[in-house]
């Protein structure tokens, strides 16, 4: 009889290089920080909040998508505009959320990667949006039809960045 994990964590645990822990994520801040500013129709994306997505999802602890997504969400901050913390905060609950949901729900499949990275972003504007709005008072506009199609495009080139990513996965 084989041996059984206890938890569908345990059985399904999963690594990468540790080199890739910080080339994905400097890599990430790099290109979206310098492509915007270049190639402004870009910034619809955001590349950061994919690469805190899928750790979270892959490596299905909440801890430490929450401490990894609010680092990333703050180096994301310090290059942009926005008030320092504020990126921080949001990466760090849609990090949370998504290593949460990945230990419950199979994460392997595409379609419901799909569907994940779609709400998480949909759900990272809105609270970006609350943030900036509400708790700073400062003039920010939700657009009813550009967020939805923006979580779109985030969602698709998400899940080629994961197909991409799950190269570099090693199983123990």
């Amino acid at each position: 009889m084989p041996l059984m994990a206890s938890t569908r964590r345990e059985a399904d645990e999963q690594s990468f290089p540790l080199a890739l822990y910080v080339l994905v994520p400097v890599l990430a801040l790099g290109i979206q920080s310098l492509v915007s500013l270049h190639f402004p129709p870009f910034a619809m994306l955001d590349l950061p909040l994919i690469v805190v997505i899928y750790f979270a999802i892959t490596r299905r602890s909440p801890v430490a998508a929450t401490i990894g997504g609010a680092l990333m969400g703050i180096a994301q901050d310090a290059l942009t505009r926005q008030p320092l913390g504020v990126f921080g905060i949001c990466n760090g609950v849609i990090g949370y959320l998504a290593g949460s949901l990945g230990v419950r729900i199979d994460t392997e499949n595409h379609g419901m990667r799909l569907l994940l990275t779609f709400l998480f972003v949909l759900l990272h504007n809105a609270i970006d949006w609350v943030l900036v709005r509400h708790l700073l008072v400062e003039p920010m506009a939700w657009n009813w039809i550009r967020e939805p199609i923006r979580a779109g495009g985030n969602a698709l080139v998400g899940v080629m960045i994961y197909a991409l990513l799950d190269l570099a996965k090693s199983r123990e």
